[in-house]
C-alpha cells in the first residue's frame, strides 16, 4: 500500500469539486448523502467543541486544553473509518476522535479541569484518554495490536500522532516492533506542520512518511483536510491490519490553524501570513461545497446542524462548570487495581495530615 508519496491522495479539492480515484473510490461505495451530511455534522460539532473549550479555558473554567482548529477532518475522517472494536490510542488533542467513538462531550474536560487523572472508562468506548508522554500511545497501541492478535481477535488499533512525535523515540521504537512482528497497528500521523513551536521542516528533510519506509512499513500520504479521502485511506489500512499484513503508516497532511495548548502564543513563531493557505484549506467549508455542488447542503441542514453542534456545547458547558472537587483522599483510590498496604499507609498519613491542619487553623 506505497501510494506515490509525492502526491497525497485527495478525493474532495478545496473548492468542493470531486476527485476521481478508483483505487480509493471503491472503498468508500456506502457512503451515499446521508452519511455525508452525518460526516459534516462530525466536523462541525467538533469544531464547535473544540471552540467551547478553549472559551471555558480562557474564562478560568478549565487549566488548559489542546485546540485542534484545522485537523477536524484528519480525525473526523479516521475515526469514522474504525469498526466497534478496533482501539484508538490517542495523543492530547484528537477530541473529535473520542466524540466519534462515542465518548459523551460532557467528559472531555474532566481532565483538562484538573479533578480527575482521566475522562472516561477506554473500554467502554475503545478509545484512550489523553496521553500527554509524547509519542507513547505508539507502544501502546503496538501492545495492543499484538495480544489480541495472540487472542484470535481479528481487530486492528490506530495509534495518533503529530509531526514532532515522529521525532520520539517511543514511535521509533513501535514501528520497529510492528515490522519486525506484522502487527496489525495503523501509525496515524497527524502532520500539522508545527511541533510546538518547529516547524516540520526541522522534524525532518523529507516526508514525515518516507521514515516508516524505512522500517519496512508501506507508507500512504493523505489530504487531511479532505474527509472523504482521509476516511478512505484509514479504511484500506485498517483492513491489511485486519487481515494479519501488518502495520500502516498514514501521514495526514493538515495544519494546526491555532496554538499549541491555550498555553502558548503562535504569534511568537509564525506569521499570520504562513496561515493565509490553509485557511483557503479549510476542512469544513471543503465539505460544506462540495456538498452544496450535490445540492444536499440547504439552509434548513445548516441551521439544524449549527443549532445541534451549539447544542452540545451548552451541554459541556454546564457539565464542565457543575464538575465539583474531589476530596483528597481520591489521591489514593486508583494507584493500584487492588488493595495495597503501602497505600492504607500513605492514605492515613494524609488524613492524619489534614486533621492536624484543621487543629492548627482553629
Amino acid at each position: 500500500m506505497i501510494d506515490n508519496l509525492d502526491y497525497p491522495v485527495q478525493l474532495i479539492q478545496p473548492n468542493g469539486a470531486r476527485v476521481c480515484r478508483p483505487e480509493f473510490d471503491r472503498l468508500i461505495t456506502d457512503i451515499g448523502p446521508d452519511e455525508l451530511l452525518s460526516l459534516y455534522r462530525d466536523l462541525v460539532v467538533s469544531r464547535r467543541i473544540d471552540t467551547e473549550a478553549v472559551a471555558l479555558q480562557r474564562q478560568g473554567e478549565i487549566g488548559l486544553w489542546a485546540p485542534m482548529l484545522g485537523q477536524e477532518a484528519a480525525q473526523v475522517g479516521s475515526a469514522r473509518a474504525l469498526a466497534p472494536d478496533d482501539f484508538a490510542f490517542t495523543s492530547y488533542r484528537e477530541h473529535a476522535v473520542a466524540y466519534c467513538r462515542g465518548v459523551p462531550p460532557e467528559l472531555l474536560t474532566t481532565m483538562w479541569r484538573g479533578i480527575s487523572h482521566s475522562g472516561w472508562d477506554p473500554k467502554q468506548f475503545n478509545v484512550t484518554n489523553p496521553a500527554i508522554v509524547v509519542g507513547s500511545q505508539g507502544l501502546h497501541a503496538t501492545g495492543y495490536a499484538l495480544g489480541a492478535h495472540l487472542d484470535g481477535a481479528e481487530i486492528a488499533t490506530i495509534a495518533y500522532f503529530g509531526d514532532g512525535a515522529t521525532s520520539q523515540g517511543d514511535i521509533a521504537e513501535a514501528m520497529g516492533f510492528a515490522a519486525s512482528f506484522r502487527v496489525g497497528v495503523v501509525f496515524f500521523c497527524q502532520n500539522n506542520q508545527w511541533a510546538i513551536s518547529e516547524p516540520v521542516s526541522l522534524q525532518s528533510r523529507t516526508p514525515i512518511s518516507h521514515r516508516a519506509i524505512g522500517y519496512g512499513i508501506p507508507a500512504i500520504r493523505v489530504d487531511g483536510n479532505d474527509v472523504l479521502a482521509v476516511l478512505a485511506v484509514t479504511r484500506s489500512a485498517l483492513n491489511r491490519a485486519r487481515e494479519g499484513s501488518g502495520p500502516t503508516f498514514i501521514e495526514a497532511i493538515t495544519c494546526r490553524m491555532g496554538p499549541h495548548t491555550t498555553s502558548d502564543d503562535p504569534s511568537r513563531y509564525r506569521a499570520d501570513t504562513d496561515m493565509s493557505e490553509w485557511r483557503s484549506r479549510d476542512p469544513l467549508e471543503r465539505m460544506r461545497l462540495f456538498l452544496g455542488r450535490r445540492d444536499l447542503l440547504g439552509e434548513n441542514e445548516l441551521s439544524t446542524i449549527a443549532a445541534a453542534a451549539d447544542d452540545v456545547a451548552a451541554g459541556l458547558r454546564r457539565a464542565t462548570i457543575a464538575l465539583a472537587d474531589p476530596p483528597p483522599s481520591a489521591l489514593f483510590d486508583h494507584v493500584y487495581a487492588e488493595a495495597h498496604p503501602l497505600i492504607d499507609v500513605e492514605r492515613e498519613e494524609h488524613r492524619a495530615y489534614l486533621r492536624s491542619m484543621e487543629g492548627a487553623s482553629s
